[in-house]
């Protein structure tokens, strides 16, 4: 059973930064692409990154692109999400998730974390 754990949530004024991480447990980390994603109150799910296995490609929302930075670290088996320039739209609870099948891209995902709260005050 893989847990993912999010952390590095807060309350910050548009303008500012803010880094997520996600620490999963297993040893197989390295294996698989990681996404980040969010929920805003009233809204559905939206993706807005991920990271392929061994961290040399990364694709981003159009919402995010310039100012969030997907990374990971597999000898500590955390992804982070190094995120600037935050706008009170970036408002929502995110949450981490794993792909289902190893080495694999553009497949679903099939763990996800509890998620943490970033709230950007205007």
């Amino acid at each position: 059973q893989v847990q993912l754990v999010e952390s590095g949530g807060g309350l910050v004024q548009a303008g500012g930064s803010l880094r997520l991480s996600c620490a999963a447990s297993g040893r197989t980390f390295s294996d698989y692409t990681m996404g980040w994603f969010r929920q805003a109150p009233g809204k559905e799910r939206e993706f807005v990154a991920r990271i392929s296995w061994a961290g040399g490609s990364t694709y981003y929302a159009d919402s995010v692109k310039g100012r969030f930075t997907i990374s990971r670290n597999n000898a500590k088996n955390t992804v982070y999400l190094q995120m600037n320039s935050l706008k009170p739209e970036d408002t929502a609870v995110y949450c981490c998730a794993r792909k289902r099948t190893r080495w694999d891209w553009g497949g679903e995902y099939d763990y996800w974390g509890q998620g943490t709260q970033v709230t950007v005050s205007s």
